[in-house]
């Protein structure tokens, strides 16, 4: 039987999860983030970003060491759940994932389609052209064997670091404005403040996500007791380090009142430190590394449908892999396609919170008391990675994710129980009988 192939080292899978986290968003939701937070203390929501994604990373690498299987999560609440109820939440992950995971990709490309208006003016039509054009394009370039994307992967991590990099160079050698990025005291007890940094969190959050990119792909890591979880840390402080330096570096030449109603932040913050050309550059870059992450996304959303289907636990078709380039070509095709119509049909903003809204109750809340489950029935020498002071970091990450998901509002938390209900409903119509026959195994 064709199988995966573990070709994937630390450096290629670090630079798949960093081209993942850094996308079209951080460039495109730096101006609404100051938006929503109104001042200089919009940074505290890149800090509770950088936050969940450490808490909730040590989550991902226990179970990612643990379990280095294709489909990541899918895999994690199957073992987490047991047998009678691991079946029902692994497939509501799937479920999930083929509408999610395309928005995902829908985002970047909106995203993509719409930052390059400032090199070239483009009718909503012509936007949309673009964004269903560049989808058709990378899947393409993810139509090849694994060892291939790994260096593709490492090129594309380059491009990511030398635009952050210069980005933030830029600021530190050019800047004129003081801001003071320490909030008061007294602000925390405002409700209103809490309310802000709450939805300004949905939108940096956004940012941060896929430092858990190599847990879909832990049928192709070398070593994935001891990579999967460097890999997430690498990814994880790296990316927050990039991160706050280029808002920093920004608001130190831009002031944040003009900052906040720009659209094209990074770029005119360029255009003022070297002129027009270099803003143009420093564009082109920007949609590189948009692309980048795209490649990213598409990749390790594409083992999913595929791990469940060969487990038995998804439509069979899933689980076809490609006759000579072993990569699940099926699989790749749908989340390609479903991704090309949405990019089509949806405004990135909507994406945005939707795509947190859907996921949060399943995957990241119900993977940590998964954790919690799985370290009272089995013992700690399962899992090779051991996070410190547990279980106080997944105690915090399931709290976060609460108020996250309670700040994405009304709105997206029902869009998002309708989709996990929807998705029971498919699983009892076509799976029920297995389930009920391992209910009744285990009752016997």
């Amino acid at each position: 039987m064709t199988t995966l192939d573990r070709k994937l080292n630390l450096a290629q899978a670090t630079a798949l999860n960093m081209i993942d986290m850094v996308g079209i968003g951080p460039f495109v939701v730096m101006s609404l983030v100051i938006q929503m937070m109104g001042g200089p203390y919009f940074l505290m929501a890149w800090v509770v970003g950088a936050f969940l994604s450490i808490v909730d990373g040590m989550i991902w690498a226990e179970l990612g060491a643990a379990y280095p299987k294709a489909g990541g999560s899918y895999n994690f609440l199957k073992e987490a759940y047991g047998k009678k109820w691991g079946s029902l939440m692994s497939f509501l992950h799937v479920w999930q994932t083929c509408i999610q995971a395309p928005l995902v990709a829908a985002s970047g490309a909106i995203g993509f389609a719409g930052y390059c208006a400032f090199l070239l003016p483009l009718s909503p039509i012509e936007q949309k052209i673009v964004s269903g054009t560049l989808i058709i394009l990378l899947t393409i370039l993810l139509y090849r064997k694994i060892q291939d994307i790994g260096k593709i992967g490492i090129a594309m991590g380059v491009i990511v670091l030398i635009t952050m990099l210069w980005i933030i160079a830029g600021g530190i050698m050019h800047h004129t404005i003081s801001n003071n990025f320490i909030p008061d005291g007294n602000i925390f007890q405002s409700p209103l403040f809490a309310a802000a940094l709450g939805a300004a969190s949905v939108k940096t959050i956004y940012s941060y996500l896929g430092y858990y990119n190599v847990c879909h792909l832990g049928g192709e890591i070398v070593s994935p007791e001891k990579n999967i979880p460097r890999s997430i840390f690498i990814s994880i402080f790296g990316i927050a380090i990039l991160y706050l330096g280029m808002n920093i570096s920004v608001v130190s030449v831009i002031p944040w009142q003009e900052a906040q109603n720009s659209t094209f932040v990074v770029s005119l913050f360029m255009e003022k430190l070297h002129g027009h050309t270099a803003a143009v550059a420093v564009t082109i870059l920007i949609l590189l590394v948009a692309i980048s992450s795209l490649f990213a996304v598409l990749l390790g959303y594409s083992r999913v449908p595929y791990a469940a289907a060969v487990d038995g636990q998804f439509f069979t078709v899933f689980a076809r892999l490609h006759p000579t380039k072993h990569f699940p070509h099926i699989s790749l095709l749908f989340i390609c396609g479903a991704a090309f119509v949405f990019s089509l049909l949806f405004k990135l903003s909507t994406v945005i919170t939707a795509i947190l809204a859907m996921r949060i109750l399943v995957q990241f809340i119900g993977q940590a008391f998964g954790l919690l489950r799985l370290h009272s029935i089995k013992s700690r020498k399962t899992f090779p990675f051991k996070m410190p002071l547990f279980p106080i970091p997944v105690i915090a990450a399931i709290g976060v994710w609460l108020y996250i998901f309670y700040s994405t509002g009304k709105d997206f938390m029902l869009s998002g129980l309708v989709v996990i209900f929807t998705g029971i409903v498919v699983y009892f119509s076509v799976f029920g009988k297995k389930f009920t026959a391992k209910t009744d195994s285990q009752s016997s």
